[in-house]
């Protein structure tokens, strides 16, 4: 967010706004205008079923979109942002490129301020998903092309748009009733960007986590702030019977996250297994039909090395979430992961078309 001012008073959605909102020198936070959430998802459903037939059709947008990687991970995960952006681009039409640590040179022999001056001379956009939130915010203030905020160790805008139209998609509720928590470490950037998103948007949510793992208190004002005109609920609280009761979803996400050391790992699961996602916390919403959601990847068995070592160790088999839940007829996790690639093709459609 480079500048939080204009986001205490949404205004109807209007492609003007929507341009103004882009200019070159601003990072693409528009996602989390609650005219804009609304807007982008609308044009995403235009084809209820076939999300491709946008008004005017495939092959909307020849442009070369630059994907840029930055991360302390070694690899490249399979079920991230990446592939999404790259289905979504391919399928309008446009051409991707990706570059990740062991192909760039960004931030270790090239600036990032150098870097975006070259790549807009021959990119139409710029994806950049990695650690540092000052990384992406210098690539948009360089570059005179939109830069999208694919990941970064303080918000996960795109994951937003996903996670809104499944939201919209799972409930018969208009979205300022749908109510939802997200368990486990509410400080990370899933948790930071569903609060924010709920308080632009009117929404219920509650955040359950250790009073030492929820969001900075910068973050929660700028919650608190933005949840006035909306009439959005926020709770942030440790009880977990409180925060999932009456719940229509329940979010969680991985205990240690990107760039931390994994000898946190101990520490993190004695602290957060009580927020563990099992069949006894889905019954405690008292809701049948309540969902479970997962930006993924997620630890729930031993078919992974980091779930294998973690059962290993600590003698527990599913770290955030048991195989019970995350495979039960109550998660869409899929659907969720899915819709990633539809919403972020709306965008690139609105953005570059």
């Amino acid at each position: 967010f480079p500048d939080y001012a204009e986001l205490v008073e949404p205004k109807p959605a209007t492609i003007e706004r929507t341009q103004k909102l882009l200019r070159a020198d601003e990072v693409l936070v528009s996602f989390y205008f609650a005219d804009q959430v609304g807007y982008i998802w609308t044009i995403s459903k235009q084809g209820p079923v076939q999300f491709v037939q946008i008004p005017v059709g495939r092959s909307q947008i020849a442009k070369q979109v630059a994907h840029l990687r930055k991360s302390l991970d070694p690899g490249v995960s399979t079920i991230d942002e990446i592939p999404a952006f790259d289905v979504a681009a391919h399928d309008q039409g446009a051409f991707t490129t990706f570059f990740d640590s062991s192909s760039s040179q960004l931030g270790h022999k090239e600036s990032i301020s150098d870097t975006a001056q070259v790549l807009d001379k021959m990119f139409d956009a710029i994806e950049y998903r990695g650690f540092a939130q000052e990384s992406v915010e210098e690539l948009a203030k360089f570059s005179k092309v939109p830069v999208f905020n694919g990941l970064t160790d303080l918000w996960h805008p795109t994951q937003m748009l996903a996670d809104v139209l499944t939201m919209k998609e799972n409930s018969n509720k208009k979205l300022n009733d749908i109510s939802f928590a997200y368990l486990g470490d509410a400080r990370n950037n899933m948790g930071n960007s569903l609060l924010v998103t709920a308080a632009l948007l009117g929404m219920d949510v509650r955040l359950v986590a250790p009073k030492s793992l929820v969001p900075k208190l910068e973050i929660q004002e700028i919650a608190s702030k933005l949840s006035k005109p909306s009439g959005a609920k926020i709770t942030i609280t440790d009880d977990l019977a409180i925060g999932v009761s009456g719940v229509d979803f329940i979010h969680t996400d991985v205990w240690v996250s990107m760039g931390e050391l994994e000898n946190v790992w101990n520490e993190r699961i004695n602290l957060l297994n009580p927020y563990r996602v099992t069949r006894e916390v889905m019954e405690l919403t008292n809701n049948k039909n309540v969902k479970f959601m997962h930006c993924l990847p997620a630890y729930y068995d031993d078919k992974t090395l980091i779930g294998k070592k973690i059962k290993d160790s600590f003698g527990i088999e599913g770290i955030e979430v048991t195989k019970e839940v995350f495979q039960s007829s109550n998660s869409i996790v899929f659907d969720q992961a899915e819709n990633r690639m539809h919403t972020i093709k709306a965008l690139l459609v609105e953005t570059l078309a």
